[in-house]
């Protein structure tokens, strides 16, 4: 193994372990309600990134982008806000499972919009792979007595984010930090009527508190670092199928940690979920080939596309 490929390993497995272990840190910031955590994760984000390309010296990169590129990463910034926003209150609302299945699926669904929007051909394996995630997602309608709309706005939200950023022509961190800069006017008028209210936590909870919230800028920028220097070392296939670090520590936190009730048929609705994502990761696999097997990056056509969950490219798994 080259020692690209390890690094990249490394930084890939660091980025989705720490991605997996946040509903930890989101507990911390309580009794915080999920809407001012997320305005502090945008407006400290926005900071911290604003400090990222200035160190990078790419701030200048803002003044060239396009006025279409700033309209696709409008559209990226409030789909990555929503899926922030409704990961928060699954993490702080004793939902972390459900935000697991979420990230399970949300694969699939970039399948079928890759189908549906891209004209995009699909496998006899990926087309099975679909119809066991209707069947799991059918199945835990039928056993919870409602639709799993959390896990469904966390797939979609990701997807379709996803979706708009496969056409943004802008280097991650530009993308990423023009996403939190557009959405920092409403976070940062949000969070000063909070405290000019007396309704906000930032100043009232003392100092570790406030910490914490600050802290809540380079959780979210330091895995996507992680995410973009694994990308440059390692495959797509690999790096698709180190996403799946994330929502297994997650759905490991919410049950053996929050210890959320899963009954059977909930476990058999993952079960399937689980054996569509196998039957999509084998068939890219296979379609890979062995002309790959060796490379330290680059894509391998759709097959890369199966296997890799698109907006685990530039967006924060939580």
């Amino acid at each position: 193994m080259s020692d690209a490929r390890r690094a990249g390993l490394l930084f890939g497995t660091g980025a989705y372990v720490w991605w997996g272990l946040c509903p930890g840190f989101f507990l911390l910031l309580l009794p915080s309600g999920s809407l001012e955590i997320l305005a502090h994760r945008i407006v400290w984000s926005a900071v911290f990134l604003l400090l990222i390309l200035t160190v990078a010296r790419r701030l200048g990169d803002l003044r060239r982008l396009a006025w279409r590129t700033w309209l696709q990463l409008l559209a990226a910034s409030a789909l990555v806000s929503a899926n922030w926003g409704v990961y928060i209150y699954a993490a702080t609302h004793g939902h972390v499972v459900d935000a697991a299945l979420g990230y399970f699926i949300n694969p699939l669904i970039s399948v079928a919009l890759g189908v549906l929007v891209f004209r995009e051909r699909i496998s006899r394996w990926q087309g099975a792979a679909l119809v066991l995630a209707v069947g799991a997602v059918v199945l835990l309608t039928v056993s919870v007595g409602a639709p799993p709309y959390i896990a469904f706005a966390l797939a979609v939200t990701f997807a379709f984010y996803g979706l708009v950023k496969k056409v943004v022509a802008a280097d991650p961190r530009v993308g990423v930090a023009v996403e939190t800069l557009l959405a920092l006017p409403i976070a940062g008028g949000y969070l000063l009527t909070l405290e000019l209210t007396g309704q906000g936590h930032f100043l009232t909870e003392g100092a570790g508190h406030a910490g914490l919230l600050l802290l809540a800028g380079p959780v979210t920028a330091i895995p996507l670092l992680l995410f973009a220097a694994a990308a440059q070392r390692l495959p797509m296939v690999t790096l698709g199928l180190l996403f799946y670090i994330n929502p297994a520590l997650q759905m490991a936190w919410g049950v053996l940690i929050g210890h959320e009730p899963m009954p059977v048929a909930r476990w058999l609705g993952f079960g399937l979920i689980w054996l569509a994502l196998a039957l999509q990761a084998a068939d890219a696999l296979r379609r890979r080939g062995p002309r790959d097997g060796g490379a330290d990056g680059g894509e391998t056509g759709s097959a890369v596309r199966v296997a890799e969950p698109s907006p685990a490219r530039e967006a924060n798994s939580g």
